[in-house]
């Protein structure tokens, strides 16, 4: 596999420095350590009210997520590691000591050992006189319990429902203990699950994470390339569509007449025409099912380097949900702008 690049050993620090320079209205790259903030804090002199400082991160590769997802109405800070390699405690550190805003920080974590580990030890360095912190771990993937990467359910593509409203949160001025509270809630209400007809390919390595034979597709994937519970023969795309959704219909067990976002993610080499393919068959399920699909997202905005695949997730909105989704944000890789007025279902 060829890739657009100049070396595989910095691939991570190109991207970043490409992200700044293309978006300097939005975020500022921080060196040594290395991490991404909101270029509007209010020290500054942006002239805003001071927030809660919403702070994430994680291995690379799955780009947007996260530091695309850094600006107004979503994360202060974004703290990247190497290709599927936690940050160390040391940046995380510095990104919460320099995105707070003097109302303490949250940190949403995805499951997996190394970011939980590495979170925790980050909020042990900080100063006792330091910001008040939270942390809210994301585990929405429902097509394992573990894994080589994780104890427990990994977090996944629902890791962008949580960013979102508990930015938005944060964006309206609400307090720390209030701000965690909605990231927790909407870690209760989300589920994903992934599929991927070729697994990505590590620049470092130049190898695949792993392999499928011709007319085989992996159900239950990681997006870190972590193979799935099931390997079958490739079928048609509503049968696919509908061996992802049946396991997050059964973990979420919403019911007739509740509103849903439907969020189909590109795993980074899928074409947009197979996205909303994928989408009309979701959507036509849950509409059967008599669940208002509400709220829709479809894009590759939690990927896994070039691999070929998607994800579905559902999230269960109600009121405070469905508000904080919509309002606006502005990012490098999503800007919303406030809907028009009353209920959107289809």
């Amino acid at each position: 596999m060829t890739h657009l690049i100049n070396d595989a050993a910095h691939v991570v620090s190109d991207y970043l420095e490409g992200l700044a320079l293309a978006n300097p209205h939005l975020v500022r790259l921080h060196e040594a350590p290395r991490f991404v903030a909101r270029a509007d804090h209010p020290g500054l002199g942006s002239g805003r009210a001071p927030q809660v400082a919403v702070i994430s991160g994680g291995g690379s590769g799955h780009e947007p997520l996260h530091c695309g997802f850094v600006g107004p109405g979503m994360l202060h800070a974004a703290v990247p590691g190497e290709v599927f390699t936690s940050p160390p405690p040391g940046p995380i550190t510095a990104a919460i000591e320099i995105a707070d805003e003097g109302r303490g920080a949250l940190c949403l974590v995805k499951n997996y050992t190394g970011d939980v580990l590495n979170f925790e030890t980050a909020i042990e360095f900080l100063d006792p006189d330091g910001p008040a912190v939270e942390s809210v771990v994301i585990a929405d993937d429902v097509a394992v319990e573990n894994s080589t990467f994780t104890a427990g359910r990994r977090g996944v593509a629902g890791t962008l429902v949580v960013e979102k409203v508990a930015g938005a949160a944060a964006q309206e001025g609400r307090d720390l203990a209030q701000v965690a509270a909605v990231a927790r809630k909407a870690t209760q209400c989300v589920a994903s699950m992934g599929m991927a007809t070729a697994a990505g390919v590590n620049p470092a390595t130049g190898r695949a994470s792993f392999d499928l034979h011709d007319g085989e597709i992996e159900i239950g994937i990681g997006i870190h390339g972590e193979p799935g519970r099931a390997r079958i023969e490739l079928a048609g795309a509503d049968r696919i569509v509908d061996a992802l959704l049946d396991p997050i219909l059964a973990d979420l067990e919403p019911s007739a007449g509740e509103d849903v976002l439907l969020f189909v993610n590109g795993m980074g080499a899928t074409p947009d025409a197979e996205l909303h393919i994928a989408y009309r068959r979701a959507h036509a399920r849950l509409r059967d099912a008599g669940i208002r699909v509400t709220r829709s997202l479809v894009g590759s905005y939690v990927t896994s380097l070039n691999m070929a695949g998607l994800s579905l997730t559902v999230a269960r909105f109600d009121d405070e949900l469905t508000a904080l989704w919509d309002a606006p944000c502005h990012t490098p890789a999503l800007t919303r702008i406030a809907p028009l007025s009353g209920t959107i279902e289809t």
